[in-house]
């Protein structure tokens, strides 16, 4: 999103009477975003704004507008809930199954050398977000079915012992987020796991067939 596009939108929000902003964007070492929302802050006189890296995507960021919504409601300022928003984004973790890296290498997410390797190994890549929220390859699994199981171990094993909400953002196969949905209940009935359609700009980078499964740390 261009620097002065975003400026317009504080401007705007200046204009209809608000005299404080959040702002909460995608991950910045998947975007220019946020940087380009800090630079337009800077632009933006008589408006304080807060801009946070939710150093994550999709549902990861709906986590943190959901709990910044709170907080505007019980009357927090703009500041108390950026230092909240920081501390909260440590609680989410996001692991994303690709059909193919052939979008995620050609818009420049993941590096050509990932993507040749896929390619020719035919390979179901499984993918996570770090805590810096860079998007990098976790395991190469050679089929489709293998790599949906071993990604229900990772996350069974990374929630063990911890009270979480689960997402799962599907593409075109929600019927494949379903199947999993009913895996995870089988294991853990105790946590709730919703289904959301993948957002669509994230969706158009990693391409058809693919499954983000999340979860926030309660």
């Amino acid at each position: 999103t261009p620097t002065g596009k975003i400026a317009e939108v504080f401007e705007s929000f200046k204009t209809e009477g608000y005299d404080s902003v959040v702002a909460i964007t995608i991950a910045s070492k998947l975007s220019g975003t946020y940087q380009g929302a800090v630079l337009a802050a800077s632009m933006v006189d008589d408006l304080e704004i807060e801009v946070v890296d939710s150093r994550s995507v999709s549902h990861g960021e709906y986590y943190l507008v959901k709990r910044a919504i709170e907080m505007v409601k019980a009357g927090s300022n703009v500041k108390e809930i950026k230092a909240e928003l920081e501390k909260l984004r440590e609680n989410i973790r996001i692991f994303v199954l690709v059909d193919t890296l052939k979008y995620l290498v050609k818009n420049g997410r993941l590096s050509a050398t990932s993507g040749f390797l896929g390619t020719l190994l035919k390979i179901k890549p499984l993918l996570h977000v770090l805590p810096d929220g860079t998007l990098v390859p976790l395991e190469k699994i050679r089929t489709t079915s293998k790599a949906r199981e071993r990604l229900l171990e990772l996350l069974i094993a990374d929630i063990k012992d911890k009270k979480v909400d689960i997402f799962i953002a599907y593409t075109n196969n929600k019927d494949d987020a379903e199947v999993i949905k009913q895996l995870i209940l089988g294991q853990r009935s105790d946590v709730l796991v919703e289904l959301v359609p993948l957002t669509p700009v994230v969706g158009a980078h990693a391409g058809p067939g693919t499954l983000g499964v999340g979860y926030i740390v309660r």
